[in-house]
């Protein structure tokens, strides 16, 4: 078994990342296997309406999606995690998930029965819309979306790191995680 997250933020190694890797060790000591993908540095383009992907599962843009899509695919688990940009989940992020479900949902639902959800991290407002929209991803595609102890948010400045100061958030991104392998062990059994 082997849970990924994505994380949506254009900032390497800032506060999403560290979140992103916080629930990723609580997956770990479940025994599962577990890969960060960064965004940061990647040229994900939103999608263009073609619908090529409506025929054949394929997307002529030309960019740095078909890897990222190919390993959403292969997991049994996927989280996807957005700092909060103008309230907001980030133009990255969107674009992946964008992209990635109309590819999936024009051909077999590849997603569908995988365990999967949100991490959102907010310097102040903004947290429950992102953590909505990317709920929605979730369910659309026909995930199980498990819950925490509160909702998936933390929050963190500008600064890299600082969310680990938010202790509430942070328990609640471990929580989420060991409820994302619970929940993965009984699906996969």
């Amino acid at each position: 078994m082997k849970t990924i997250a994505i994380s949506g933020s254009p900032r390497k190694n800032g506060n999403t990342e560290f979140l992103s890797r916080h629930a990723l060790k609580a997956i770990e000591e479940e025994g599962i296997a577990t890969e960060l993908i960064s965004l940061a540095g990647l040229d994900i383009k939103p999608c263009n309406g073609c619908y090529t992907c409506k025929k054949e599962e394929s997307c002529p843009i030309d960019d740095d999606l078909w890897p990222v899509y190919t390993r959403m695919k292969e997991a049994d688990a996927i989280i996807l995690a957005s700092p909060v940009y103008f309230g907001s989940a980030t133009a990255q992020i969107k674009a992946l998930m964008e992209r990635t479900g109309y590819i999936t949902y024009w051909n077999g639902r590849a997603f569908e029965g995988k365990v999967g959800g949100p991490l959102v991290v907010a310097r102040r407002a903004g947290k429950s819309f992102t953590l909505a929209q990317l709920t929605f991803w979730f369910q659309i595609m026909g995930c199980f979306v498990p819950g925490s102890t509160y909702w998936n948010v933390a929050f963190g400045s500008h600064e890299k790191g600082n969310v680990e100061q938010d202790e509430e958030g942070m328990r609640t991104a471990w929580n989420f995680g060991k409820n994302v392998a619970f929940l993965l062990k009984k699906v996969k059994g």
